[in-house]
C-alpha cells in the first residue's frame, strides 16, 4: 500500500515538472527577449542622440522603456528604466546631449542583465 502511494506521487511530481518546468522556462525568455530589446532601442537611442536628434531619442528611449518594463525584476533593469525616464525627460526638453548620457547609462545597465 504504501509503494503505491510513493509511486502515485512520483507521478504527480513527474507530471508536474515536465508541465512546469516549460512554461516558467518561456517566462524566463520572454523576460531575456525583452531585456535584448530594451539594450538594442537604448542604443539606438544614443546613435541618434549623438547625431543630435533628440526627438529620435525619445522615439527610441521610450520603446525601450516598453521592453525594460516587461522584462522582469532585476537590479539592472530598474537602474536602465531610471535613466531611460531621464533621457525621456531631456529629449523632450530638446537637451539631447544630456539625454544621450542617460541613454548611455540606461545602455551600460541593460547590456548587464544575463
Amino acid at each position: 500500500m504504501k509503494m503505491r502511494i510513493h509511486r502515485g506521487a512520483l507521478v504527480v511530481a513527474a507530471v508536474a515538472a515536465l508541465v512546469g518546468f516549460p512554461l516558467f522556462s518561456g517566462l524566463a525568455l520572454a523576460a531575456d527577449k525583452h531585456a535584448g530589446e530594451a539594450l538594442e532601442h537604448a542604443k539606438e537611442a544614443v546613435a541618434h542622440g549623438k547625431q543630435g536628434h533628440a526627438d529620435a531619442l525619445v522615439q527610441h528611449a521610450e520603446e525601450a522603456l516598453k521592453h525594460a518594463g516587461a522584462a522582469g525584476k532585476n537590479p539592472h533593469v530598474d537602474e536602465g528604466i531610471k535613466h531611460l525616464k531621464e533621457a525621456v525627460e531631456h529629449g523632450k526638453a530638446g537637451h539631447a546631449d544630456v539625454a544621450t548620457q542617460h541613454a548611455e547609462g540606461a545602455v551600460t545597465h541593460l547590456s548587464e542583465v544575463k
